[in-house]
């Protein structure tokens, strides 16, 4: 929307300019002017060229983002190599089909891109949870639960020390808790993200599988297999999303609001 509005000002500003070259009597610059506001015209009403443009350039967008997190997190770099070559593939299959039955599926694509951008969030996530569980001794957290428990159980219920040991031992016991939510969390981006993954290439697949010979109206159920295969994946990243964001926030990143 930004860049649709900042060329609708340059078509404007240049539109303007032309005109007061003209009434100076500057032509050739009021020709050179008028040459520009035309292509920023025609970039302006070419809707479905500037749709396109626009899937490329988010999908150039993920595949930094992508590229970025595999350098930064070695574990999850094979992963985001393959969701990075999906959606390239994906974009390219949708670049093949003909020209009448891109825009049957444009909502769709810029939704599954969408999607993309948020597994990108997921794995940065992940990451922030793997990196907060490493810096946690488990094992110490355990043995000093282990120990409190053992110190109240040889206190007396009348003793001044039980009930800072009690709270102790509570703050201990939500430590312990947390770290499995957080393991569970990471368990529950793997899946998904393994989800995606499939996901992604069964869409190709569906892409490249689609009958061009007919008439776009022709394609009603292949069309409705693939738009119900995309909406099940945006309702799965979105209870995804929505379930990470109950684990704990001080620790990790919190997922962007869409």
């Amino acid at each position: 929307m930004s860049r649709h509005l900042s060329r609708l000002v340059l078509f404007g500003t240049l539109a303007l300019l032309c005109v007061l070259a003209v009434a100076d009597g500057a032509f050739f610059l009021a020709a050179l002017l008028g040459i520009g506001a035309i292509f920023t015209g025609r970039r302006l009403l070419d809707r479905q060229g500037n749709r396109r443009r626009e899937l490329w350039r988010w999908g150039r967008e993920n595949a930094r983002e992508l590229s970025r997190i595999a350098r930064e997190d070695r574990i999850a770099a094979p992963q985001m190599k393959r969701l990075e070559r999906l959606q390239a593939g994906l974009l390219e299959s949708w670049e093949l089909l003909p020209e009448g039955y891109r825009p049957l599926l444009d909502e769709d694509v810029f939704t599954i891109l969408g999607e993309v951008e948020g597994a990108a969030r997921l794995a940065r996530r992940r990451a922030a949870l793997r990196q907060h569980l490493d810096s946690v001794d488990r094992l110490e957290i355990s043995r000093r639960i282990e120990s409190l428990e053992q110190d109240l159980a040889e206190l007396e219920e009348s003793s001044p020390l039980r009930e800072p040991l009690e709270s102790t031992l509570s703050g201990r016991r939500g430590e312990l808790a947390s770290c499995k939510d957080m393991l569970d969390g990471i368990s529950m981006i793997n899946a998904q993200l393994e989800d995606a993954e499939s996901l992604l290439s069964s869409l190709r697949g569906e892409l490249l599988a689609l009958d061009t010979s007919l008439s776009p109206g022709s394609l009603d159920p292949g069309l409705a297999q693939l738009k119900s295969r995309v909406a099940y994946f945006r309702q799965s990243m979105d209870e995804m999303r929505r379930s990470v964001e109950t684990l704990p926030a001080a620790t990790t990143e919190r997922l962007l609001a869409r």
